[in-house]
C-alpha cells in the first residue's frame, strides 16, 4: 500500500515549509503524484509552483530547499529537485516491496475510522423475481460496502423491503381477482413452483387486466389500505407473498457474493409508528403542512426547495402550477406516500428517531452470521442483536430516477434542524441496464425486426410488462457459456471442478461488467463482451492471477521450494534486480502500480465511480502479462534475479486478488 507513505512525505514538507518560509499547513497544499517514468522518481509533489507566486522564488530554488531540508525519511533513499522544480521521491525498493510481503520490517497501521456508515442497496420490490437493473443496483451497492470496510469504515448493509408498497398489492389482486387463489393457495403454489417466476408472470397480468378497465384501479388502491392497515385477508397475503419473495432475492444475491446485515421491513415502520412520530416532528418544524385548496385539497404535502429564488417565481401562479411545488407526503385518504415512509426510515438511519425496532432472525449470513430483519413484534424479537442504525453517514443505492424523491430526504433533514446529517447522507445514483440486442437475441427477449425498438442500439427492459430478463436466467446462461470454455479447456477435470470453475468465471464477468462503465452511463449487457477472456472482463483479471499461481506452482515442481522458502533469503540477496541495476525497470513498475490499490480505494469512494477500481485491475492486469512474456522466471538462471521476480509476481497476485475480493470476485484454482 502507497498511502502511508504519501502522508509520510506530506508531513514532513509541510514540516520543512514551516521551518524554512513560516508557513501553516493550510497554507500550502502538497499533493503527491506519480511521475511519468522510474528514472524520475517514484512520487513527486509540484508544491514548488504553487509557492512560487507567494514566494517570489523560482519553483527550482524552492525544491532544491525543500530537498535539502528533508533530511533522512524511513522508506526513502533520496529526495531530489528536478530541473522544472518538481520535487521527486525515490523509495527504498528492496524494503518497500519486503515490507509489503511481510518479509522484513512493518507497515504502518491503518488509520482509525471509528464512525458507522450505513449502506443501503438492492431494495427489490418483493413482488417477484429480481431482474438485471436490479443486479446493476447490488453489484454498486456491494462494491460500495467492500471499499468502505477495506478503507476501515465500520460498514451496515442494509436492504429495505417495500412489503407494503403498491407492487405487493398488485400480486395480491392477481391472485384473488385473476386466479381465485386464497393465502393457503399460495402457500401451496411456493411449495410446487418457482414463485417469485410465478409473480413475475402474474404482475405483468394484472398489469393487463388494470389496462382493460381503469375502474379496476380502485381495486388496487383498496387493497393497499388494507395491507397498510393489517386488514385481513389482503395483509396475511401480502406478508406471505413478501416473505416468500425476498427468500429468493437472497438466493439469487447470493449467487454473486452479495449479502446483508439486515432486512428493514416498510410494514413494521408503518406497526411501530415511526411515520407518526417522524410525521409530528415535520408538522411541529413546518416542513409539512395540509393543504386546503387545489388538487391537493386535503393532503399534507412538503414544499418543494427547487433552488428558485423566493422573488424570482411568477406573480401569477396558478394552481397546478402550486402544485407542481408541492410533493404529497399524507394521501387526503389518509395513506402515507413511499417517500414519507422513506423520510420516517432515514431520520432512523441518521438516529434522529428516537425509536427503534424490535430485530428477529431471519436467515444465515453467507459467512454463518445471523441475517436479522426488523419486526414489529415483540413476541418475535431477539435480545442478541447487535445495534442498529445511528450512522454517521448514509449511502443510499437507488437509481437516477429517484434524484428527486433522494432530494426530498435531504431536505427533510435540513428542515428539521439537522444539516449535518442532511449534508453526510449520500444519493448513490446510476443509471439503467438494458441489454445488447446479440445478447437479446440469445435470451429470447429480442424486439420484432421491423419495430422500432429493433433500430435502437440497445434493447430495453420493462418489468411491469414482463418484457425483461430475470437475473437467475442472465446468470445461468452466463455460467452455461463459460463453462463450454472450460470444458474445452479443462476436459480433464472432474464434471463438478469444471462447474466450479465455469461459475466462478460466470460471476465475474457479471460483476465486472456492471461496474466497469461509468455509474451515469446506461450499459447494455452482453454476454459475450462479459466472458472475454482477452478484453476488459472479469475473466481476464482472474485468468492473470491463475497464471501468477502457476509460476508458483512450477517453481515448486522444479525448485522443490514452496513460495515461503523461495522468497526467505531475499532481505539478504543482492538486491540489483529490483533496483533496476541494468536499467530494466520493470520489476520495479509492476510492484509500484500494484501498491497503488489503496490510493485507488481513496478516489473510487471519493467519486462514488468504480469504474476506475475495475479499469485500475484491468490495468494492473495487463502490466503483469507483459512482465509475464518480458522477464523469464522459470528459466532464470540468476538465482537472485528469480527470486526478486517471484517476490513481484507474488505481491501483484496478493494486489490483484484484493481488487477482484473489492468486486466480489473469487479466483478459480484452473481456467
Amino acid at each position: 500500500m502507497i498511502l502511508p507513505l504519501h502522508e509520510q512525505i506530506r508531513a514532513r514538507v509541510h514540516a520543512v515549509l514551516s521551518e524554512l518560509y513560516g508557513l501553516a499547513d493550510a497554507d500550502a497544499s502538497v499533493f503527491i503524484e506519480c511521475p511519468p517514468n522510474r528514472a524520475m522518481g517514484d512520487l513527486g509533489t509540484p508544491v514548488a509552483f504553487d509557492l512560487a507566486r507567494r514566494l517570489r522564488k523560482a519553483p527550482r530554488a524552492i525544491a532544491q530547499d525543500i530537498a535539502t531540508a528533508l533530511g533522512p525519511m524511513p522508506g526513502i533513499t533520496r529526495v531530489e529537485a528536478a530541473p522544472n522544480g518538481y520535487l521527486n521521491v525515490f523509495l527504498d525498493r528492496p524494503a518497500f516491496l519486503l515490507a509489503r510481503l511481510g518479509l522484513a520490517g512493518a507497515l504502518p497501521a491503518a488509520p482509525a475510522r471509528p464512525d458507522k456508515t450505513i449502506v443501503e442497496h438492492t431494495a427489490i420490490n418483493p413482488n417477484k423475481a429480481a431482474h438485471i437493473g436490479h443486479l446493476r443496483n447490488a453489484a454498486l451497492g456491494d462494491t460500495l460496502v467492500r471499499v468502505l470496510t477495506f478503507r476501515g469504515n465500520p460498514v451496515e448493509v442494509q436492504n429495505y423491503i417495500d412489503d407494503t408498497g403498491v407492487q405487493v398489492a398488485d400480486v395480491v389482486v392477481g391472485f384473488r381477482e385473476l386466479e381465485g387463489v386464497d393465502l393457503e393457495g399460495a402457500r401451496a403454489l411456493a411449495a410446487s413452483t418457482r414463485f417469485d417466476y410465478y409473480c413475475w408472470d402474474l404482475y405483468a397480468r394484472v398489469t393487463q387486466w388494470y389496462d382493460g378497465d381503469k375502474a379496476r384501479l380502485g381495486i388496487r388502491a383498496a387493497t393497499l389500505h388494507d395491507i397498510e392497515h393489517g386488514v385481513e385477508p389482503s395483509a396475511g397475503l401480502a406478508a406471505f407473498i413478501a416473505d416468500t419473495v425476498v427468500r429468493c432475492h437472497l438466493k439469487t444475491m447470493a449467487r454473486l457474493n452479495i449479502d446483508y446485515q439486515l432486512l428493514t421491513w416498510e410494514g413494521d415502520i408503518l406497526r411501530l409508528k415511526f411515520w407518526a412520530r417522524a410525521f409530528e416532528v415535520l408538522k411541529q418544524t413546518g416542513a409539512v403542512f395540509l393543504q386546503t385548496e387545489g388538487r391537493l385539497a386535503g393532503c399534507w404535502v412538503m414544499a418543494i426547495d427547487d433552488g428558485t429564488p423566493a422573488g424570482d417565481a411568477a406573480p401569477a401562479e396558478t394552481t397546478d402550477d402550486a402544485d407542481d411545488r408541492e410533493k404529497v407526503i399524507v394521501r387526503s385518504n389518509g395513506t402515507v406516500t413511499y417517500v414519507g415512509k422513506d423520510m420516517a426510515y432515514q431520520f432512523w438511519k441518521s438516529g434522529l428517531l428516537g425509536h427503534d425496532f424490535h430485530y428477529r432472525h431471519f436467515a444465515t449470513r453467507m459467512n454463518g452470521d445471523p441475517l436479522w430483519a426488523t419486526t414489529s413484534t415483540p413476541a418475535l424479537a431477539d435480545p442478541t442483536h447487535p445495534p442498529f442504525g445511528a450512522a454517521l453517514a448514509t449511502y443510499n443505492v437507488i437509481d437516477v430516477r429517484q434524484a428527486y424523491l433522494q432530494k426530498l430526504l435531504k431536505q427533510a433533514l435540513t428542515a428539521i434542524g439537522h444539516q449535518a446529517e442532511a449534508d453526510r447522507l449520500t444519493h448513490f445514483s446510476y443509471e439503467m441496464v438494458a441489454l445488447s440486442h446479440a445478447t437479446a437475441r440469445e435470451l429470447g427477449c429480442a424486439p420484432p425486426a421491423d419495430s422500432d425498438d429493433a433500430k435502437r442500439p440497445f434493447v430495453e427492459v420493462s418489468g411491469r410488462r414482463g418484457l425483461g430478463v430475470k437475473a437467475d436466467d442472465l446468470i445461468d446462461r452466463v455460467i452455461e457459456k463459460a463453462l463450454v470454455e472450460v470444458d474445452r479447456r479443462q476436459p480433464d477435470l472432474p464434471v463438478p471442478n469444471r462447474r466450479a470453475i465455469a461459475e466462478a468465471i460466470g460471476i465475474a464477468a457479471v460483476r465486472y461488467f456492471l461496474i466497469k462503465y461509468t455509474r451515469t452511463k446506461v450499459i447494455a449487457f452482453d454476454i459475450d463482451e462479459a466472458l472475454s477472456f482477452e478484453g476488459e472482463s472479469g475473466p481476464y483479471l482472474q485468468y492473470a492471477v491463475v497464471r501468477a499461481n502457476n509460476i508458483f506452482h512450477k517453481l515448486h515442481e522444479r525448485l522443490g521450494l514452496d513460495e515461503t522458502a523461495l522468497l526467505a533469503p531475499l532481505p539478504s540477496a543482492p538486491p540489483d534486480a529490483i533496483n533496476g541495476a541494468e536499467g530494466d525497470h520493470e520489476l520495479w513498475a509492476l510492484v509500484l502500480e500494484a501498491s497503488r490499490l489503496d490510493d485507488v480505494v481513496e478516489q473510487v469512494v471519493r467519486t462514488l465511480e468504480f469504474a476506475g477500481l475495475a479499469k485500475y485491475g484491468f490495468g494492473l492486469a495487463q502490466l503483469f502479462n507483459a512482465f509475464y512474456h518480458k522477464a523469464q522466471i522459470l528459466n532464470e538462471e540468476r538465482d537472485d534475479v528469480r527470486r526478486w521476480r517471484a517476490a513481484a509476481v507474488a505481491y501483484f497476485r496478493q494486489q490483484l486478488t484484493r481488487v477482484l475480493d473489492l468486486m466480489g470476485v473469487a479466483v478459480p484454482q484452473r481456467m
